[in-house]
């Protein structure tokens, strides 16, 4: 494991980390549906990220890596990063506030909204082919040609415990109304939250003496992470095609040896599944949230012998839709 997550193994050190990093972020609501919970059969939390700056939870792996920067200067050259939407947009915002060149590279099937979006900070956009491959040589030339320094989506370990910040949150939120959860569930595509998810989780059961347990729901188009975890090496994917399109990414060295210590259980679903989870959470819960989002929810609905009975919590990623082209159907 990176030696930079050492020093957040000692809970106080991990608290004061997440208290520093709570003045850059909202904290978001923790909603829940009685008639959600009965077709469940489990009681669910939803810590409606949809609401963070930005519209996603990339904002808290971004702010901690901006936080580690600053430690030693930021860079006059400013930072570089791959993206399909939703962490450029983050780390687009966050340099405009401290006046910081930014470069996005998206790849060239990116939805135009989040390509808007992003243009909409003042970063730089550069397409590049729609391949994992192509995102990292682009940046690696943006790198050479520029001196920019690359934060990282998912595979970077000041991210990934920026992202864990949601998570500790839930937890903090549940335990102050008396709700000791069994499960916490995410989306997992690059594998930064699920990541950060786990090891927050971790921390918190060490210092509260409890048994919280993590899992991801992943689509079947693009099940990586779920055939990684049953092999014990990063597998990867050829030809991903699922709805969820931040979820066509793969998982990274950093995050790996975080996600095989400490989750438990990794859950594909469909696409059709996907959709309909997303439908329910409009219509039960009010709120628009996208089919990354999704994924965890569909898995608590398709496993009702792993999650009936318990307290579940999941962390709803982001709610940046393109209302206009979206189908909420298979």
């Amino acid at each position: 494991m990176d030696p930079y997550f050492s020093p957040f193994l000692t809970p106080s050190v991990l608290i004061e980390r997440y208290q520093l990093l709570a003045t850059h972020l909202h904290r978001t609501a923790v909603l829940t549906s009685s008639s959600l919970d009965t077709l469940a059969g489990a009681s669910i939390f939803f810590k409606c990220e949809n609401f963070q700056r930005s519209g996603a939870f990339k904002m808290r792996g971004v702010q901690n890596a901006l936080l580690e920067l600053e430690r030693s200067g930021l860079p006059a050259a400013g930072v570089v990063t791959h993206s399909s939407g939703n962490h450029g947009q983050a780390l687009g915002w966050a340099c405009a506030e401290k006046g910081m060149p930014c470069i996005v590279v998206m790849p060239s099937n990116a939805p135009e909204f989040k390509k808007r979006a992003v243009a909409l900070t003042g970063a730089r956009i550069i397409e590049c082919a729609p391949t994992l491959a192509a995102r990292i040589q682009a940046v690696e030339v943006i790198q050479r040609e520029t001196g920019a320094v690359e934060i990282h989506p998912s595979n970077q370990a000041p991210v990934i415990i920026g992202q864990g910040s949601a998570a500790w949150e839930l937890l903090e939120d549940c335990a102050a109304q008396g709700h000791s959860l069994d499960w916490i569930g995410v989306p997992v595509g690059g594998g930064g939250l699920l990541a950060g998810t786990a090891f927050a989780v971790h921390v918190w059961n060490q210092l509260h003496g409890s048994s919280v347990r993590v899992f991801a729901g992943e689509p079947t188009g693009a099940d990586d992470a779920f055939r990684s975890l049953a092999s014990g090496h990063i597998e990867h994917n050829v030809n991903p095609q699922t709805v969820a399109d931040g979820m066509r990414t793969e998982l990274g060295h950093i995050n790996f040896p975080v996600i095989k210590a400490y989750v438990s259980a990794i859950h594909t679903v469909s696409d059709p599944e996907i959709l309909q989870g997303q439908l329910l959470l409009a219509e039960r819960l009010k709120i628009i949230v996208e089919t990354n989002c999704s994924p965890p929810f569909a898995a608590v609905l398709k496993h009702p012998g792993v999650f009936g009975g318990h307290r579940v919590g999941v962390i709803l990623s982001g709610g940046n839709l393109d209302l206009q082209a979206h189908h909420w159907g298979a």
